[in-house]
């Protein structure tokens, strides 16, 4: 697991509204030959060419039932079909995503080659993929909504090669057989011994960890269980701290609220999204963060791309 990459892709950061720079939220996550899209708003296909991405993914993960985060979903889905997927595609989300599916599949009035189906998410639903799990939190959105976590399995703690030859384990296949959690037995007949992987191995260290909240008020106080230590943190903040009566009234959460999210949950970095046509750039909203947080802060444009990396490979 740990040769995996994990790129997250900001394929749309905008608001409500489009820019001539920004497209409606979209977030694709590659871990390793896996892509999973949190949110598709309109003109993520366009998007996924500009980045490269291909139309492969794996499972898609919406917030809430807001049109700008979903509804790049009619198109993508037709693409699908027209380069012959076949295998099913599974759409997560809140409360109303059974009838998000069947409207979808109603509205694409051609032959799909492939099945959609639907899972409806609550706080702490979780989903198991191939070394990674991805759990569900509420936000506050005036709406159903929910926030996404991405949490990679605890990863072997470290190889100690003097212990082992120490212990008369020669170098080769036994080595690999020790750090995949088997225990071994040395020599023959009376000789014959044992060495466990405990006695070999660090302690276990943790994956990476991506959380995206998707459009919220301010909520950190109520997502510790879930968002605790990210790697990464992508919050909203769709307005800079001189419209924070307007954030709340509308459900959004300032810069300077994304930052203080970021500090009390201790994350790695801040990647502030979702942000307002009303700003020609987002300087101010950084320079808003930055006074609750003193991480690491980015703004993606769109079509940036990051590598989330193990902390005990900085």
């Amino acid at each position: 697991m740990s040769g995996e990459t994990l790129h997250v892709y900001f394929l749309g950061t905008a608001g409500a509204l489009p820019t001539p720079i920004r497209n409606p939220p979209c977030i694709m996550i590659r871990r390793g030959s896996d892509t999973i899209l949190f949110d598709c708003g309109e003109g993520a296909q366009q998007q996924m060419m500009r980045s490269r991405c291909g139309f492969s993914v794996n499972a898609a993960f919406i917030t809430h039932w807001h049109a700008d985060h979903f509804l790049g979903l009619f198109g993508l889905v037709q693409t699908m079909s027209f380069n012959g997927r076949t295998e099913p595609l599974t759409i997560y989300g809140p409360e109303w995503v059974h009838e998000f599916v069947t409207i979808l599949r109603q509205v694409a009035r051609y032959n799909l080659k492939f099945s959609i189906e639907s899972v409806e998410m609550i706080q702490g639903s979780w989903v198991r993929f191939d070394g990674y799990t991805i759990t569900a939190f509420f936000v506050k959105h005036g709406l159903p909504s929910l926030g996404y976590v991405l949490e990679e399995d605890p990863r072997p703690g470290r190889f100690n090669r003097e212990q082992a030859i120490g212990l008369g384990v020669p170098p080769g296949p036994l080595f690999g057989r020790l750090q995949r959690g088997e225990t071994i037995c040395l020599g023959t007949g009376d000789d014959t011994r044992e060495v466990r992987p405990e006695q070999v191995m660090g302690v276990a260290r943790p994956g990476r960890k991506i959380v995206y909240t998707g459009d919220t008020r301010a909520i950190h106080m109520n997502i510790g269980e879930f968002a605790q230590d990210a790697d990464l943190l992508i919050h909203d903040a769709t307005y800079d701290e001189s419209e924070a009566e307007r954030g709340a009234e509308f459900y959004h959460a300032t810069a300077a609220q994304a930052g203080e999210a970021a500090a009390v949950l201790k994350a790695r970095t801040l990647a502030l999204v979702h942000t307002s046509s009303r700003y020609p750039d987002a300087q101010q909203h950084i320079s808003d963060a930055k006074k609750k947080f003193s991480g690491s802060i980015i703004a993606p444009q769109d079509l940036d791309m990051i590598e989330v990396t193990f902390r005990d490979e900085l």
